[in-house]
């Protein structure tokens, strides 16, 4: 097998020989690292190497299925009927079934209009849907805004709804929950969501509802998310690269094989009946929407993927925000994970080979190992191996699996193929946040539950641009400076430079340019700076 392999280790290299502390130091190291240090090491580098090559196996998979369907044009109209219902002249609207909209939002300043537009202009008669607003805002003002919003569509003939609630238990999932407690929603068979920055085109129910009403099997129709502001900054062009991955493929193949993938929490429609056969929603977690799409999953109910149903939302742009939602994106699934792997493998409405999609593919490959092992190979075993020359590197495992795998995830948004690179070393950076979060999730830790609610800066720049072009950005130190990004960084810095002294390869490249990677995010240069007021 072709190995990489790291210099030997040059005793007294750094240090000058003496009696100090170093010099003690360095014999204690000398005298462990080839009968310890080196065994042990070897043995996680094989486990990384295992694990990687089972991420590389999962999207060697997901390419063929989506080639197939591609090939066979296996189309969501060829597996399910879809009519589109047409006005009758006996019975009138009644034909439409009725339908909630429900838009949940929290102190929502910038974006709270455009939803609530958006969906007061859907094409489907006005008395056959109400949209529902729910509003869990903290300020007065803004409270005041949206309730002002919500009866300028009022008078325009919308039935709009708004509604507060005293406090907010179980965040989003407490909001929904209590908005299908009212009376008016009792009336309704199916229930869309949309975020506050979501903007449905007017003909998204005409699309999307038929295939609820002339299939009875399913729950859920999933339209696509596209971003209004994906080349707003580096930081969302690279977001933008994963998650056209995630709609592209993983909801895809999910959907066409085993009629099951996650939820997305919003640009969804829902079967009610479906919601409340699953046990409603639930707060247990902070992915309240993959939650429920499990155990309605695990009831035998069916989901579908539409990728050509495309809805228009916000990207997070300042990386305080993004790294709050990676948090709870990561360590979310990792607690359902724990909470339900026995209840999944005890079901006995679903078939076998769909407990293993789901508790293999869909959780353990994408949503635990996916996030642990990138943080741990990348950024920790394989920069610590040139410190431990005995340590032998399978090049297939450290260099062409992983390029292999980011290709064919850079694939997914062909426009920014050219940014592979920095996506590579961006995700590596990501991947500290997810790691973290992961555990968290996984061992049910102190900020398990933990919900910051996604900032969107809707047209906040373009109205402070003008004024603000010659003035420098003022930022609190303690909002720009993360730490342990700078820690990482200086730790592939040195493994870098002991690389460069004493190793054999060109391993150096790779650690110098991830530790940059790392310091430009640890020192606050990475997604946009807003402007102080």
């Amino acid at each position: 097998m072709e190995q990489l392999s790291t210099s030997a280790f040059l005793p007294g290299a750094f240090w000058a020989p003496g009696d100090g502390i170093p010099a003690h130091l360095l014999l204690i190291w000398n005298a462990i690292r080839a009968p310890v240090i080196a065994p042990l090491l070897q043995v996680v580098m094989a486990v990384c190497s295992t694990l990687s090559v089972m991420q590389f196996i999962e999207r060697i998979y997901m390419g063929v299925v989506i080639v197939a369907v591609k090939l066979l044009r296996w189309t969501p109209e060829k597996r399910y009927k879809w009519e589109a219902i047409k006005d009758d002249s006996e019975i009138g609207n009644s034909v439409y079934p009725m339908v909630l909209v429900q838009i949940p939002m929290f102190n929502e300043k910038e974006v709270y209009q455009w939803s609530i537009r958006a969906t007061s202009e859907l094409s489907w008669p006005s008395d056959r849907f109400i949209i529902q607003v729910l509003d869990d805002s903290t300020v007065p003002t803004i409270q005041d805004m949206v309730k002002l919003e919500c009866k300028k569509w009022e008078n325009k003939g919308i039935n709009i709804k708004y509604e507060v609630r005293d406090n907010r238990t179980g965040y989003k999932a407490g909001a929904l929950k209590e908005g299908l407690k009212r009376s008016y929603a009792k009336e309704c068979e199916y229930v869309v969501i949309f975020d506050a920055d979501f903007q449905p085109e007017p003909d998204f129910l005409q699309r999307s509802i038929p295939y609820l009403v002339h299939n009875p099997e399913l729950a859920l129709i999933q339209a696509r998310w596209i971003f209004v502001n994906s080349n707003e900054c580096m930081m969302t062009r690279l977001q933008e690269m994963s998650l056209d991955y995630h709609f592209t493929v993983e909801q895809e193949v999910g959907s066409s094989t085993y009629a099951f993938f996650g939820f997305n929490g919003t640009a969804g429609v829902w079967r009610i009946a479906a919601i409340d056969e699953a046990g409603g929603w639930k707060d247990r977690t902070t992915v309240e929407d993959m939650d429920l799409a499990v155990r309605a999953s695990l009831k035998g109910w069916k989901f579908l993927y539409l990728g050509d149903l495309q809805v228009k939302n916000e990207l997070p742009s300042t990386f305080k925000a993004f790294r709050f939602q990676q948090h709870r994106w990561s360590c979310g699934p990792a607690n359902l994970f724990r909470k339900m792997v026995m209840e999944i493998a005890r079901n006995k409405k679903v078939t076998l080979w769909k407990k293993v999609h789901v508790i293999y593919s869909f959780f353990f490959v994408r949503k635990i190992i996916a996030h642990i092992n990138t943080f741990l190979f990348f950024c920790v075993v394989l920069p610590a191996t040139v410190w431990v020359p005995e340590v032998e590197i399978p090049k297939w495992g450290a260099v062409y699996i992983p390029t292999a795998t980011s290709i064919i995830n850079a694939i997914g948004t062909p426009k920014s193929f050219h940014l592979t690179v920095f996506w590579i070393m961006f995700e590596n950076v990501m991947s500290l946040h997810r790691a973290k979060a992961t555990l968290i999730g996984l061992l049910e830790g102190s900020r398990a539950n933990e919900w910051v609610v996604t900032e969107k800066l809707g047209d906040i720049l373009k109205g402070k641009s003008a004024s603000k072009a010659n003035k420098k950005p003022r930022v609190r130190i303690g909002d720009r400076i993360h730490f342990m990004e700078l820690g990482i960084g200086a730790y592939l810095f040195f493994c870098g430079c002991y690389s460069v002294l004493f190793g054999k390869t060109n391993f150096f490249i790779f650690l110098f340019v991830q530790s940059l990677s790392f310091f430009i995010v640890g020192f606050g240069y990475v997604g946009t700076i807003v402007p102080s007021s």
